[in-house]
């Protein structure tokens, strides 16, 4: 099994509703945001992917996020945008645009230095 690492960043701003505590009120990050990616083989090249093209993918899903209020984005009508749910929706939109073979392990999220959430897709 090979496993892949792509990290790339966003900045945007949300608010945690019914979170009782500073977090409700507008506030905003600069997230950085690491995919894990496997495959079983590799192709003719010799690569999982091509590291360009992975990127390229991340960076589509995360331009939908950057500096944008998450809370007014589709996917957060119903959902919190807690990092947690941040890291799903990453998660999920990314499978959707990787080769045949490659899928996504995992998605982190990090909110501050210190702090992320990790979407580990079940198996």
């Amino acid at each position: 099994m090979y496993e892949l690492h792509v990290n790339s960043r966003f900045a945007a701003a949300h608010n945690l509703r019914g979170y009782k505590g500073a977090c409700e009120r507008l506030h905003g990050h600069n997230w950085r945001v690491e995919a894990v990616l496997t495959a079983g083989k590799l192709d003719e090249m010799g690569m999982v992917a091509d590291f360009r093209d992975l990127k390229k993918a991340l960076g589509e899903i995360l331009d939908d996020y950057d500096h944008r209020y998450l809370n007014e984005l589709p996917q957060f009508e119903k959902a919190n945008p807690t990092t947690e749910n941040i890291a799903r929706f990453i998660a999920e939109s990314l499978a959707g645009k990787l080769p045949d073979g490659v899928t996504v392990r995992s998605i982190a999220v990090w909110e501050s230095e210190n702090c992320c959430a990790r979407y580990i897709i079940p198996e």
